[in-house]
């Protein structure tokens, strides 16, 4: 989709300087840990498999409609007899469910029984039909009656609940499947009842109180649990959600699938002819532009919080099922990405702290980095990683992928601007970053500046970008200015990098001050820098399928003075 057009959304751009500071995290206090950890143990007791007692329906009121197609290529793999998906597979003959070796988002993958939505795109159902009803014949062996916090967390039982509903043709066909599929269905909507606040806030929330309200649609007699469900549904996009519609964990991959979730829940309404409530219908219409916003020239994402930059394609599925038309977002400030578009080039930019720690187990250290594309062309990019597309990259790899050097803007002291723990959450680092945008005749700019290194070397780092009129020129400064106590950082080095895409040529300028890239079907951009020289070094991408992609990138290296430095830089596109 373009930045032009769209049906009267407002994406003006506010002018002027406005400061983002970090969420303090205080959803890990021993209390919460505690009481979360008492709940899920709580399912495993007799008691609660009472509470799940009772009459089960006999039917479903109707089969609302997928509004999102699968990937043939997926169910073609499973009619031969294995389950693929973003790197990992599993044989279906031997598979039953339970826990075994394999990531984690792959076992929640097959536990959602979203593989359902590309099963059904393979074949007619007399075909796929049979390879359904054996894996939900397992599922139920294996977890029917038995709670198990593998199988029985909210937020899956949440997706299990809307995947079983739109295609329950393909698990029910058969009258032996039939009703242990609705007995299940029932506990597990009772089950949601109790749980689904209990799910993790952002994302997994969501999905659960979509289950509940799903269910609410689906089986007769549901409207109280329909009313239950929209209270609570409304209280958990109000925690996921920006208001700019931006979700909290800063994810394009999490943007695009609560779109997906919210999406199926409209056709359940539609299903029964009823209004989609206000709030998740403002949601869907809310979260759609940021999503484009972070879309460049060839339609694809940029990368961010270690997604892979995800095609077109998919943008375009999930934006068509969520029913919105609207332009690209160019300025969510609260979500943290700034978008400048000008003639052929796009630049997308990081312009808010990292995600903090309850929302986001992958966040990267990536403040004030940008991606950007000329035409359907990528120029620079960040390194990216695998969510979305390749859960199987080596863990040392997936961890270097976070870092601040696997990102387009300056590192210094060889650190990372937000601390990185080996467990996956974050650490120490940027705590506030400020912002500037200005629009006019022109061109486009913005101004950030981010604490990231105050604390540890006692600088700040400033970067302002302008794209000018026409967008065949984009220029950059970027500065470390002495702020806090009396710098610390002289004699730090410092290197401000540039990965290229993988399509890009480049050399280097015999006066070491500059680098012509050439991309290859496209244009040919001139790389010039004034307060440090050019290296070229090896990198790498990560592509839309989640392959690591050998590539080169621009390194502006050298060693802060106590004053801190200043460092012009600008890319100039020749025909």
């Amino acid at each position: 989709m373009s930045d032009a057009g769209g049906s009267g959304f407002d994406d003006r751009v506010e002018p002027g300087r406005r400061l983002i500071r970090v969420e303090h995290d205080r959803s890990h206090s021993l209390a919460e840990r505690l009481a979360g950890r008492f709940h899920a143990l709580a399912w495993r007791t007799p008691v609660h498999g009472l509470r799940l007692r009772g009459r089960y329906p006999l039917k479903l009121y109707d089969v609302p409609p997928d509004p999102i197609e699968g990937l043939v290529r997926l169910g073609g793999a499973m009619l031969d007899g294995e389950i693929l998906w973003q790197g990992e597979s599993v044989a279906i003959e031997s598979y039953d469910f339970r826990p075994r070796a394999m990531s984690a988002a792959f076992s929640d993958h097959l536990q959602s029984f979203a593989w359902l939505r590309d099963l059904n795109a393979a074949g007619p159902r007399q075909r796929v039909a049979p390879i359904a009803e054996l894996l939900t014949g397992r599922w139920l062996g294996a977890f029917g009656k038995q709670i198990h916090e593998a199988a029985w967390r909210p937020d899956l039982w949440g997706r299990r609940i809307l995947f079983w509903g739109c295609h329950a043709p393909l698990i029910m066909s058969s009258d032996e499947l039939r009703a242990p599929v609705l007995n299940a269905l029932a506990r597990g909507a009772k089950h949601l009842d109790r749980s689904a606040d209990k799910a993790a806030p952002g994302l997994p929330r969501v999905a659960a109180w979509a289950g509940v309200i799903a269910a609410g649609l689906l089986i007769p007699g549901g409207e109280p649990r329909q009313l239950h469900g929209e209270k609570g549904m409304e209280r958990a996009l109000a925690g996921a959600l920006h208001g700019d519609g931006g979700i909290v964990s800063r994810s394009p991959v999490e943007q695009m699938d609560l779109i997906g979730l919210l999406a199926m829940l409209r056709r359940y309404y539609e299903m029964r002819g009823q209004r989609l409530p206000a709030p998740i219908g403002d949601a869907i219409a809310r979260a759609a532009p940021p999503l484009l916003g972070l879309t460049l020239g060839d339609g694809g994402l940029s990368s961010w919080q270690g997604a892979a930059p995800i095609d077109g394609g998919r943008v375009d599925a999930i934006v068509v099922a969520s029913g919105v038309r609207a332009r690209p977002l160019r300025q969510s400030r609260d979500w943290g990405y700034q978008r400048l578009s000008v003639g052929h080039s796009r630049l997308v930019a990081d312009a808010a702290p990292p995600p903090v720690s309850r929302f986001a187990t992958h966040a990267c250290a990536s403040t004030l980095a940008f991606e950007m594309s000329d035409g359907p062309w990528r120029l620079i990019v960040n390194c990216g990683g695998g969510r979305g597309a390749n859960n199987a990259l080596h863990p040392d790899l997936a961890q270097a992928l976070r870092s601040t050097a696997a990102h387009s803007t300056l590192v210094l002291a060889d650190s990372n601007s937000t601390a990185i723990h080996g467990d996956g959450t974050l650490g120490k680092g940027v705590t506030e970053v400020e912002v500037e945008r200005q629009e006019d005749m022109h061109g486009s700019s913005i101004d950030m500046r981010h604490d990231g290194y105050v604390r540890r070397f006692g600088f700040s780092h400033r970067r302002r970008l302008v794209i000018g009129a026409g967008g065949r020129e984009v220029r950059g400064q970027d500065m470390l200015i002495p702020e806090g106590r009396r710098p610390r950082g002289d004699g730090a080095d410092y290197a401000i990098r540039f990965h290229l895409a993988p399509e890009v040529d480049v050399s280097a300028t015999a006066d070491g001050s500059g680098a012509l890239l050439r991309i290859a079907g496209g244009a040919l951009w001139r790389f010039r820098v004034t307060g440090g020289e050019v290296g070229i070094e090896d990198s790498l991408w990560i592509d839309s399928r989640g392959r690591p992609q050998a590539t080169r990138q621009l390194v502006i290296a050298g060693t802060a003075a106590a004053d801190g430095i200043d460092v012009n830089w600008v890319l100039a596109r020749s025909e």
